[in-house]
């Protein structure tokens, strides 16, 4: 969060620049096999998981005497489980619908149909594409494809074990079959041609690594080369076993065949092939020079019976999803997601090197979350009803350290991923309702998502977070396509409030904010108005300062 806290202390001077100076000063406040469940589950109510997560944290806080910050508003609440949940603030309608609603069920209801809409779908199949992936690819790769197979996966609500087989036992051309996707980018370094038949086509030390890492939450990387300097149980021919389960795969170019006019383009294909690495075997180098041959076992020692030829991937696929680490690790990276960290922290770095917190309670969330047929909408649905998930952002002398944070005594800051913060600039400023053809709006999207994924990318590579950078703040201060944004057109945001009168000014902070506004920025506002050459100059500014807003581009 250091790089968030520079903007926030910079970026003052720069809205300084600004017409609507008044109203920004206003805005610069800090949004300051898995353990059994428990007896008496039965047939496992939502309202029990969600009861066990409040109960388990309400006891830790009681004991280390930490006070929970108070209770997010309606309006946080609801902007934040949108932003969560389907990947974007919710529009002026979704939250004047949702303060409508009785206020006992409201959350319930919204979360019940956050979880069944289209956004979700597509949301989540942009996380996972992220995470199987990270935000780059070599050429021959279909990020579009394996998007299309996730969104459909997450439509259906198909069972995560399901998905995760379909992923690792993959195989056809990546442009038609999106899970071939994760293997062709993960193959490694091609074997020596000499040595194919015996060790197979490619290395696979990456995807040995990818499935580790994504599945299991635990990082095996550097037992490539060398035991584990740290964790004694994590040595260097567990790396290579598993390694070899992966050894028949091949990757192959494969042409599009498509309008000769246009330029044809290149993806793998992936196929399993049964007559290299006969022996399910590989060969490695320890570190004092000696090379050691290890046959196909997995983590915990398993040796399987038998390997059929061309069916590695189907054993393994197995011993991922039965290994008690596979339910742990996506609760432990949903619950990271919706919280800003893990019970385990990083959430993909398990080990005896690394302390767990409440890990009795992540045990029965993961053992929940196995019972219910590896439901991810009921994961999702645990997580934000629970009290904790509730909490203001804004901390108490008790809850503010980072110390303090591993309780969930509040919520975390966290920045928009550049998904996130595309949609919700498209939701605030309307763009995606100006008179634009759905293909120009489409492109208008994929322009913005790819620019702000460029100049705002992560560059250590790291697939779970988005840092946010004086770049971007400049960027919005002063980008051209900001300016257009907020700039009134025919049914944009600036445009509709100019014709509404007194509402106009509670639909542009519902729109950006997903609040109305209080009373001091209601005086500033009116201000700004009145000394506006007209409605539509005076709604443009006041947008663009609250686009500029640290409440604005945090998720709080």
């Amino acid at each position: 969060m250091r790089t968030w806290n520079l903007v926030t202390h910079k970026r003052w001077l720069w809205l300084g620049m600004a017409a609507a100076l008044g109203l920004a000063l206003l805005l610069g406040q800090p949004v300051s096999h898995a353990e059994q469940l428990p007896p008496g589950s039965g047939s496992l109510v939502d309202d029990d998981i969600i009861n066990l997560i409040n109960t388990t944290l309400e006891k830790a806080w009681a004991e280390n005497s930490i006070e929970p910050s108070k209770a997010a508003t309606e309006h946080e609440w609801l902007r934040r489980v949108y932003l969560d949940v389907v990947g974007r603030i919710p529009t002026v309608a979704e939250i004047e619908s949702y303060m409508k609603m009785p206020t006992a069920t409201r959350r319930k209801q919204v979360v019940q149909m956050l979880v069944r809409s289209d956004d979700y779908a597509d949301s989540w199949a942009s996380i996972w594409t992220v995470w199987l992936l990270t935000r780059t690819s070599p050429p021959g790769i279909s990020r579009a494809k394996l998007h299309e197979w996730l969104a459909e996966a997450f439509a259906v609500n198909k069972p995560y074990n399901q998905m995760v087989k379909e992923l690792i036992t993959a195989q056809g051309k990546c442009d038609e079959n999106g899970p071939a996707n994760f293997i062709a980018a993960w193959v490694g370094e091609p074997v020596p041609a000499d040595n194919r038949s015996r060790d197979g086509y490619f290395d696979m030390v990456p995807l040995t690594s990818r499935i580790t890492r994504v599945f299991l939450g635990t990082q095996v990387q550097c037992t490539q080369c060398h035991n584990h300097p740290f964790i004694d149980s994590r040595k260097q021919d567990q790396f290579w076993k598993f390694n070899a389960f992966l050894r028949q795969v091949r990757r192959e170019p494969a042409v599009i065949q498509g309008n000769v006019k246009k330029t044809v383009g290149r993806f793998y294909t992936i196929e399993e092939d049964p007559n290299v690495n006969p022996s399910a075997a590989v060969f490695y180098e320890q570190r004092n020079g000696l090379i050691l041959r290890v046959a196909a076992g997995y983590l915990d020692g398993t040796r399987p019976d038998k390997l059929e030829p061309g069916k590695r991937r189907e054993v393994l696929a197995e011993l991922v999803t039965q290994d008690p680490m596979f339910a742990k690790a996506l609760v432990n990276r949903y619950w990271a997601h919706f919280f800003g960290r893990g019970f385990c922290h990083p959430f993909d770095d398990f080990g005896e090197h690394n302390q767990v917190a409440h890990e009795a309670l992540l045990d029965k969330l993961a053992a929940a979350f196995v019972t219910s047929n590896y439901d991810l909408r009921r994961l999702v649905t645990w997580i934000t009803l629970s009290r904790p998930y509730a909490l203001s952002s804004i901390g108490n002398k008790t809850n503010r350290s980072q110390d303090a944070a591993p309780f969930f005594a509040r919520m975390q800051l966290k920045a928009m991923s550049p998904e996130q913060l595309v949609d919700s600039i498209f939701i605030a400023t309307g763009a995606d309702k100006t008179p634009r053809k759905p293909e120009e709006r489409r492109k208008l999207y994929e322009d913005w998502l790819r620019e702000f994924t460029v100049r705002f990318g992560d560059d250590e590579g790291n697939e779970a977070t988005f840092n946010g950078t004086i770049v971007q703040a400049l960027m919005l201060l002063n980008g051209n396509r900001i300016n257009e944004a907020v700039r009134p057109s025919q049914g944009n945001t600036s445009s509709t409030a100019a014709r509404m009168g007194p509402k106009g000014l509670d639909y542009v902070f519902l729109a950006a904010l997903s609040r109305p506004p209080n009373n001091a920025e209601r005086n500033a506002c009116m201000q700004i108005l009145r000394q506006a050459k007209s409605p539509e100059v005076g709604y443009q500014d006041i947008l663009w300062a609250l686009l500029n807003s640290n409440e604005f581009f945090l998720n709080h």
